[in-house]
């Protein structure tokens, strides 16, 4: 999971691209990186968050009408390096830049075809690496030096269309990409099953056209882009330095985007896939409730309160279905990164009681009902329990939004092994008493699905939930348990 944008102004995009950054952090805190173009590509990296890598002075020299940027969460190659920081780039053909949010689940077989038959350097442990000289190379056989600076802006997109269709046919996995072609504009494409977002934002000024494409649409308001769809999996766009958008699909197959991004990765002011995040955690609250009273018939517990902050609207809706008092028992602190995302267990415990703080009068001599988003490896869940029950809670009850997660994912979120995840080897009673709570309750399966679907006029066939039990729609690579 990382944050990717790109776009294409009449006027200088750096700062742009900067506010865009902020604005996806929650999908990456580990690095950040900005790739400008005018007559030559401009470039700033750097590792932590996007505020402590970026000055003025790095903001001024990033010049130019088109660029990308990239926030990283990093689910392959090296964590502590600044060379595996995006976007990467390549000088042949044009001068090439991506920004990739995915995971390639074949890198092995695709590193063979780069460095072997393509004949091209690879300088990371990248798997984005990989996608950009596939991309690269293959554009390179439609873009002959002696015919390269004739070629108009559609012909050129014909050439960038066959390129993703030559990756497309190797690459198993995951991927968004937003790149920069030097001389020619931007370029996005997202794979065939459309697992990871990236939707298009437009504006107009003057007559001329303004593109953003972006993992989500969290910046276009405050830049004033409008919502305008989103990029199609198996599609090509290319918007030139004129702002002059050219798109086509070049495949069709099932439209699986990442249950996930619902669950737990989206901000929930976010759109994806035409669908509200919000309004789906909403629905992820109401069915947890609905099923509750089926299970436990007329047991209410006296509040419930959310394992802030992404579970806040799930845990709020699940309190008006059960008709029962909700309060945000947990104050959490805005300052401290989240704790899924951080780089070890031993990091995120720490960070738990660093950014939740109990509220006693909310709890003390209460049965509580925490509602979370979801229970991965089960240390930040033991962790708020263990602070409930510190500050006297009668009871601790405690309610996931998301089914147990049984397998690892292979398309970007950092779940690399079953080992990892709590609910592949344990029994829900056992999870139960690791937790230390009274009653332990997981939505089910098909109920999130719903949550996720119910507003989906046909869009989506069926989300990618290969984590809790689904199928693999895009490949899958052997880990060691």
């Amino acid at each position: 999971m990382c944050g990717i944008v790109g776009m294409v102004c009449a006027e200088q995009v750096a700062t742009k691209l900067y506010d865009s950054l902020i604005q996806l952090q929650h999908r990456g805190q580990d690095a950040a990186g900005i790739i400008t173009c005018n007559e030559r590509l401009h470039f700033k990296m750097g590792l932590g968050l996007v505020r402590d890598i970026f000055e003025d002075r790095h903001i001024k020299r990033l010049e130019g009408t088109m660029g990308i940027g990239h926030t990283r969460y990093p689910t392959s190659g090296s964590k502590a390096f600044v060379e595996e920081v995006q976007p990467l780039w390549t000088s042949v053909p044009n001068g090439i830049a991506i920004a990739h949010n995915g995971n390639i689940v074949n890198p092995e077989v695709l590193r063979e075809e780069v460095t072997v038959q393509r004949k091209r350097y690879l300088n990371t442990s990248s798997d984005s690496e990989i996608l950009l000289h596939l991309f690269a190379s293959s554009l390179q056989q439609y873009l002959e030096a002696d015919i390269s600076e004739s070629m108009d802006d559609e012909q050129f997109f014909e050439a960038a269309v066959a390129s993703v269709q030559s990756l497309s046919e190797l690459v198993e996995g995951s991927y968004s990409v937003v790149g920069l072609i030097k001389d020619r504009g931007l370029i996005a494409f997202r794979d065939p099953h459309g697992i990871r977002p990236l939707v298009l934002g437009k504006k107009t000024r003057t007559g001329h056209d303004e593109y953003i494409i972006a993992s989500e649409d969290t910046m276009f308001h405050m830049l004033e882009f409008e919502y305008v769809r989103d990029i199609a999996p198996s599609e090509v766009v290319m918007v030139t330095k004129q702002g002059h958008l050219f798109s086509q699909i070049f495949a069709h197959a099932s439209y699986n985007p990442c249950i996930f991004e619902y669950v737990y990765f989206a901000r929930p002011d976010a759109v994806i896939n035409n669908i509200s995040v919000y309004r789906s955690r909403l629905r992820m609250g109401e069915n947890l409730g609905k099923r509750w009273k089926e299970v436990y018939k007329d047991l209410r517990p006296d509040v419930v309160i959310p394992a802030p902050s992404t579970s806040n609207t799930m845990a709020l809706s699940m309190a008006k279905e059960l008709n029962v008092e909700y309060s945000e028992g947990l104050y959490k602190n805005p300052f401290i990164g989240r704790t899924f995302i951080m780089s070890d267990q031993a990091e995120r415990r720490q960070s738990v009681r660093y950014k939740l703080a109990p509220q006693r009068l909310e709890i003390k001599d209460k049965v509580v009902l925490v509602v979370d988003d979801s229970i991965v490896r089960g240390t930040t869940s033991r962790e708020i329990v263990s602070m409930v029950r510190d500050y006297g809670a009668k009871a601790v009850w405690f309610a996931s939004a998301c089914p147990p997660v049984t397998h690892p994912c292979q398309y970007g979120v950092d779940i690399p092994t079953k080992g990892e995840l709590i609910a592949s080897s344990h029994t829900i009673e056992e999870i139960r008493a690791y937790l230390g709570v009274d009653i332990l309750f997981y939505q089910e399966t098909p109920d999130l699905i719903e949550a996720v679907m119910r507003k989906s006029v046909g869009c989506i066939d069926m989300p990618c939930h290969a984590c809790l039990g689904g199928p693999y729609v895009a490949g899958y690579k052997e880990v060691e348990s």
